[in-house]
C-alpha cells in the first residue's frame, strides 16, 4: 500500500476517480431523473466504471480517450450478443465460454488490449442476464454510448492524465550516451569506471520493468516489434561500451581500424537518435554497413607495425565488431519501426523476420504462437472463460436476482495462482461483509428516501474509486458494495436485504473463482517458467551445435545443414517467446529470481537470446574451411557446452559450470588468416554462453560480453516490478 496521502499512486487514483465519478453520475442522473429511462441509466453508469476503473486504459488523457473510442464498437457488439444470447441459460453460458476465451486471449496483442479485457467482458456480463429483454437493446446501447462519450470528454478535459514518455525518447537518450561513449573509446580513453556506470544505468532505463505499461512496445505490430528490438540492441551497445571502460584498455586499444569503426558507430547512434526524436530523417545503414564490411575484410590482417595479428588484437577487434553489429541492428530496427521499411538487405533475415509480413499476418503469428497449453496467455484465457461460464450457469440455474454480481466477482477477483486467488477472495469477503453492513444501515435508515441515496452516491463513488485501487480488494469490494446499493436503491425500491443479496452473490463468485484457481493451473507461471526455460535451453543447444559446425566445416557440408539450422532457429525463437511470456507473468505473481543458489530464469532467457544472436551474425562471415585441428577444437568445445546446456535444463542445485575447451594459440596461428577471426568469435561466443550457464544456477557473476549483437530480456514485461533486474 503506498505510503503518504499524496503519493503518486494515490494522486493518480484520485484524479481517475474524479473523472469516472463525473462521467458515470452525469449520465446516470440525467437518464434516471430527467429522462425517466432506468435502463439507459444503468448502462450510462456502468460504462465509465468498466472502461475507467475495471479496465483503466494506460497512458495520457488523449491516449485514454482514443482507446475508449476504439473500444466502444466492441462494447456495442458484446452488448448485442449478450442481449441476444440471454434467451436461455444454455445459450448465455455457451456465449460466455466463447466470448470469455476470445476476449481474454486478445491480451496476447499487448498491454493496451490486455487492459480493456475486463471492461469488455463486463458488457457481455451485464447484458446476458435475465430478464431476456431484446426490446430494451436500443436503450442499453444509448446508455452505453452516452457513458462512453461522457468518459471521453472527462478524460480530455477533467484533470487529464499526463502522457507517458514514449519509449522512442528513452532509446534516443540512450543512443546519445552510446555515441559519446563510442567517441571516447575511439580516442583511446580506457579505464573510466564512472562512464561505465553511466552507460550501464542508461541501459537499465530501457528495461520494460522501468516503464509505465503505456510506454512498453510489446504489441504484435511492426512498429512495436521494431522499437522493442531497437531498445534491446541499444542496451547491447551500451553494455559492450561499458565493458571497454571497466578495465584498463588492452594493448591493441589504439588500433586505427577499431577507432574508425567506433567513430562510425558514434555517427550512426547520433543520427538514429535524431530520427527517433523527429529532428532528422530516418538514417540509412549503408555507411555503417560499408564500414563494418571494410573492418571485417581487414581485421585478420597484421597490425600497423607489420606484426602478425595477435590473439589479443583479434579479440579486441572482435569486441569492437560486436558493438558495431549492435549499432547496425539498432539502425535497421528503427528504420523498420518508424521508417516503414519492409526489408532489411544486408542484415540477417531471421533477425528481422517481422519487417516483411503485413500487420494482419503479424497479429496472426502472435495469436497462433500462443495457441498452446504451454502459453500462460492461453491458460489465463481458458481459466477466465471457465470461471465466467460456471458463474453464469450457477446464477442462471439458481435464478439469482442480481446474478451479474457473481460474474463481476469472478472477473475482478480471479488471479493466476490458487494462493493469490485465496488471498484476494479472503480479503474481498471481509470487505464485502463490512460494506454490506454499512449498506444495510444506510438502506434501513433511509428507507424510501431516494434523495438520500442520490446524495450519498456521489462521495461514495469517488472514495471507492480513489481508495479501492490502491488499498486492496477488501477496501475495493467494501466500498463498491456501498456504491451499488446506493445506485440500485434509486432504480427500484429496496430494503436492507439488497445488501444481503450483494454479500451472497460476491461470496458465490469468490467460491467459483477460488475453485477455478485450484483446478486450472493452480501454480500459475511458476511451473511454466521452469518448463519454458528448460525447453529453450534444449532448443538453443541444438542451434549452437549446428551453427558452430556450419562455421568450421566445408561449405558443401554447411549447406547440407541449412534447412536443419533454419528449423532450429525458428524453434528456438518460438520457445523464447513462450518462456518470455511465462517469465512476465511469473514476475507479476511476485516471483523473484534468487540472489544465489537457485535458478535465475532471466539468465536462461538471456542465454537463449545470445545463442540466437550468434546464430544470426556469425554465419555472415566469408571464409574458407577451417583446418582439421581447428575443427577438432570446435567440435570438442561445442560438445562440452551443449552437454552442459542439456544438463542445465534440469536446473540442478548449484547450477552447471562448464569451461569450453580453450582455443590454443597454435590453432589460431596454424589457421589461414581469413579463418582466424572466426575462430576467435566462436571462442568468445561459446565462453559467453558458458558463463551464462553458471549465472542460471544462481551465481552472481558479471554478465559477459557476447561476440555478436543480441541477448536481451526484450518481451519479458512485468506490469509491476519494483525489484526485478529484468525488463
Amino acid at each position: 500500500m503506498p505510503q503518504g496521502p499524496f503519493s503518486p499512486a494515490r494522486v493518480r487514483a484520485a484524479r481517475q476517480a474524479a473523472r469516472v465519478t463525473v462521467a458515470a453520475l452525469a449520465g446516470f442522473y440525467t437518464a434516471l431523473y430527467a429522462l425517466d429511462q432506468p435502463v439507459v441509466a444503468v448502462y450510462a453508469l456502468f460504462t465509465p466504471i468498466a472502461l475507467g476503473v475495471l479496465s483503466p486504459v494506460p497512458g495520457g488523457g488523449r491516449q485514454r480517450a482514443r482507446a475508449v473510442l476504439l473500444v466502444l464498437p466492441l462494447a456495442v457488439a458484446l452488448t448485442v450478443l449478450g442481449t441476444t444470447l440471454a434467451v436461455t441459460t444454455a445459450s448465455a453460458v455457451a456465449g460466455m465460454l466463447v466470448i470469455g476465451f476470445t476476449v481474454s486471449f486478445a491480451a496476447a496483442y499487448g498491454p493496451a488490449p490486455a487492459s480493456v479485457v475486463p471492461g469488455l467482458l463486463l458488457f457481455y456480463v451485464l447484458a446476458c442476464f435475465p430478464p431476456y429483454a431484446p426490446d430494451t437493446l436500443s436503450e442499453r446501447l444509448y446508455g452505453l454510448l452516452a457513458g462512453g462519450a461522457l468518459l471521453v470528454v472527462c478524460e480530455l478535459l477533467l484533470l487529464p492524465a499526463s502522457p507517458s514518455p514514449p519509449y522512442r525518447a528513452r532509446i534516443a537518450a540512450a543512443l546519445d550516451a552510446a555515441a559519446a561513449g563510442a567517441v571516447a573509446a575511439a580516442q583511446g580513453n580506457g579505464h573510466d569506471p564512472e562512464r561505465a556506470r553511466r552507460l550501464t544505468d542508461e541501459g537499465r532505463a530501457l528495461r520494460f520493468s522501468q516503464l509505465p505499461p503505456a510506454s512498453r512496445p510489446t504489441g504484435a505490430g511492426r512498429t512495436s516489434r521494431g522499437l522493442a528490438h531497437a531498445g534491446s540492441a541499444t542496451r547491447r551497445v551500451l553494455n559492450q561500451l561499458a565493458r571497454t571502460f571497466e578495465k584498463p584498455a588492452p594493448e591493441p586499444g589504439d588500433d586505427p581500424h577499431c577507432g574508425a569503426l567506433l567513430r562510425e558507430v558514434a555517427t550512426a547512434c547520433a543520427a538514429t537518435a535524431g530520427a527517433l526524436r523527429g529532428t532528422g530523417a530516418v538514417p540509412g545503414q549503408e555507411m555503417l554497413e560499408e564500414e563494418v564490411a571494410d573492418f571485417v575484410a581487414v581485421r585478420g590482417h597484421p597490425s600497423e607495425d607489420g606484426a602478425e595479428a595477435s590473439p589479443p588484437l583479434l579479440r579486441h577487434r572482435s569486441a569492437v565488431l560486436a558493438t558495431a553489429a549492435s549499432a547496425l541492428t539498432v539502425q535497421t530496427a528503427v528504420t523498420v519501426a518508424i521508417g516503414g521499411r519492409r526489408s532489411s538487405p544486408g542484415m540477417p533475415h531471421e533477425q528481422f523476420w517481422y519487417a516483411e509480413p503485413s500487420t494482419p499476418r503479424l497479429l496472426t503469428a502472435r495469436l497462433t504462437g500462443n495457441l498452446t497449453l504451454r502459453s500462460v496467455l492461453f491458460q489465463n484465457a481458458v481459466r477466465t472463460a471457465l470461471g465466467l461460464g460456471a458463474a453464469r450457469l450457477v446464477a442462471g440455474t439458481l435464478d439469482l436476482s442480481h446474478g451479474f454480481w457473481v460474474l463481476l466477482a469472478v472477473l475482478t477477483l480471479g488471479r493466476t495462482t490458487a494462493g493469490a486467488t485465496w488471498s484476494t477472495v479472503r480479503s474481498a469477503a471481509v470487505g464485502t461483509l463490512l460494506g454490506a453492513l454499512a449498506a444495510g444501515v444506510l438502506l434501513f435508515g433511509a428507507g424510501d428516501a431516494t434523495v438520500v441515496y442520490a446524495v450519498v452516491l456521489v462521495p461514495a463513488m469517488f472514495v471507492a474509486f480513489a481508495v479501492g485501487p490502491v488499498a486492496g480488494p477488501a477496501w475495493a469490494q467494501g466500498l463498491f458494495t456501498l456504491v451499488v446499493s446506493a445506485a440500485f436503491s434509486q432504480l427500484t425500491p429496496a430494503t436492507w436485504r439488497l445488501a444481503e443479496v450483494r454479500l451472497l452473490d460476491v461470496l458465490t463468485g469468490c467460491t467459483i473463482g477460488l475453485l477455478c484457481g485450484v483446478l486450472a493451473w493452480p501454480a500459475g507461471a511458476r511451473a511454466e517458467v521452469r518448463r519454458g526455460a528448460a525447453e529453450l535451453l534444449q532448443a538453443v543447444a541444438r542451434l549452437v551445435a549446428l551453427t558452430t559446425a556450419n562455421l568450421v566445416d566445408a561449405p558443401d557440408e554447411a549447406r547440407a545443414r541449412d534447412d536443419a539450422t533454419e528449423e532450429a532457429l525458428r524453434l528456438a525463437r518460438h520457445r523464447l517467446r513462450i518462456a518470455e511470456g511465462a517469465y512476465a507473468q511469473y514476475r507479476t505473481e511476485g516471483g523473484r529470481d534468487p540472489g544465489g543458489g537457485g535458478p535465475d530464469w532471466l539468465a536462461a532467457l538471456n542465454c537463449g537470446s545470445h545463442a540466437m544472436a550468434g546464430a544470426h551474425w556469425l554465419p555472415r562471415q566469408d571464409h574458407g574451411p577451417a583446418p582439421p585441428d581447428a575443427v577438432l577444437w570446435a567440435r570438442e568445445s561445442v560438445a562440452r557446452l551443449t552437454t552442459a546446456m542439456d544438463r542445465a535444463a534440469t536446473f540442478p542445485p548449484g547450477g552447471v559450470r562448464v569451461r569450453p575447451t580453450a582455443l590454443p594459440a597454435e590453432v589460431i596461428s596454424s589457421a589461414p588468416p581469413p579463418v582466424r577471426p572466426t575462430l576467435v568469435d566462436i571462442d568468445g561466443w561459446l565462453r559467453t554462453l558458458a558463463a551464462e550457464l553458471a549465472i542460471i544456477g544462481g551465481d552472481e557473476a558479471a554478465e559477459p560480453s557476447p561476440v555478436r549483437d543480441g541477448g536481451t530480456d526484450k518481451g519479458v514485461r512485468a506490469p509491476t516490478d519494483s525489484t526485478a533486474p529484468a525488463g
